[in-house]
């Protein structure tokens, strides 16, 4: 997978269309033959917060994958409430708290996560996984149902 072989779609800022943002991510990496685990969570988090604190009535969000020179897999998700940003470091929120947790797990899976701005009215948050890194023995490579997750026109 390379930047001409990328995965660019836009889904509905639902919690359906963040499961399919996940299946999508696992679909590319399977058929790339690179490991999806690490990336397949991250875009689970992002998506999910997309939908959750970047909804906007009507409007979908993106995720972006592609791979740079490391190589690196970049995940972009892009939502229209560009003043909903998150916090530049993620830190844990207290026992008691049902939610919060996702830019900690972001934050220790990607080797660096950020946020840009713009245009107006976009907010793209985006992580990058190094894939030169040893593998731990739950890395995944393949998809353990053994069939493609989902089926979207991403046009």
């Amino acid at each position: 997978m390379n930047q001409e072989n990328s995965l660019d779609a836009v889904l509905p800022a639902t919690p359906r269309g963040a499961r399919a943002a996940r299946a999508l991510t696992v679909h590319q990496l399977t058929e790339h033959r690179l490991p999806f685990t690490e990336a397949a969570q991250v875009v689970a988090e992002l998506a999910a917060n997309a939908v959750t604190h970047g909804k906007v009535q009507g409007r979908s969000f993106r995720l972006r994958l592609y791979i740079n020179p490391g190589p690196t897999l970049r995940i972009e998700v892009s939502d229209t409430r560009a003043e909903d940003v998150p916090p530049a470091v993620a830190e844990l929120p207290s026992p008691e708290e049902e939610s919060g947790r996702g830019l900690v797990l972001v934050s220790s899976l990607a080797a660096r996560w950020g946020t840009d701005q713009g245009p107006v009215p976009l907010k793209t948050v985006w992580a990058e996984l190094d894939l030169t890194g040893p593998l731990s023995p739950d890395r995944g490579f393949r998809d353990p149902v053994g069939r493609t997750p989902v089926s979207l026109d991403t046009q």
